[in-house]
């Protein structure tokens, strides 16, 4: 009797093989890998891209690249006054400090994720990908997501498996629904299981 895979002579009854491991009913098309890339019928479906922040684009003050020359009746480009270019300042975005009850602090701005080991999903980008020490696994990988909306900090469960918790300075505590965004105003707590911030 002799192995099908490697060729090692078996004694009678062998059930595995003494050199390559493999069980004696194995054959080199059960041990043959499937190719993982689709066939001619599979058909590859775009993941959703999702808007995870909120987007704002200021409109005052906008003004062209390049200016635009006037033309004349003749079709000819008159020389147009010179014009001083006024330089518009994108508006600062504001902070918000967190402070973690692991004793960490960090100062952030725009949007993020906050876990033991946040991942973006594909086709989304973050500012911050803040990274909690947990030993207990109590937080998520990706717990939740952060942003900013009129200089106020909103947070939205990411499908944790112990969920969020958000107690406001005037009001009780609320747990928050997953993919929902809530806001969280300066002097919050937020609890992600048995860890938590408070946001200044």
């Amino acid at each position: 009797m002799t192995c099908r895979i490697c060729g090692a002579e078996l004694p009678d009854g062998a059930m595995f093989c003494g050199e390559c491991g493999s069980s004696t009913s194995a054959t080199p098309e059960s041990r043959r890998r499937p190719d993982p890339r689709p066939g001619d019928t599979t058909v590859i479906e775009r993941p959703a891209r999702r808007n995870s922040g909120v987007i704002s684009i200021p409109v005052d003050g906008f003004r062209a690249v390049t200016a635009i020359e006037p033309v004349d009746a003749a079709g000819l480009a008159s020389p147009a006054p010179a014009a001083h270019p006024e330089t518009v300042e994108p508006p600062a975005s504001t902070r918000f400090v967190l402070t973690f009850s692991t004793g960490e602090t960090r100062t952030v701005f725009g949007s993020g994720l906050i876990g033991r080991r946040p991942m973006p999903q594909p086709g989304e980008h973050f500012d911050h990908l803040v990274q909690i020490a947990d030993r207990s696994l109590s937080v998520s990988k990706t717990h939740l997501e952060f942003g900013e909306h009129d200089g106020t900090l909103w947070i939205a469960d990411r499908f944790s498996g112990n969920g969020t918790i958000v107690r406001r300075p005037d009001d009780g505590a609320v747990r928050c629904e997953s993919g929902r965004r809530y806001l969280v105003p300066r002097g919050s707590r937020v609890e992600l299981a048995e860890q938590f911030f408070v946001v200044a």
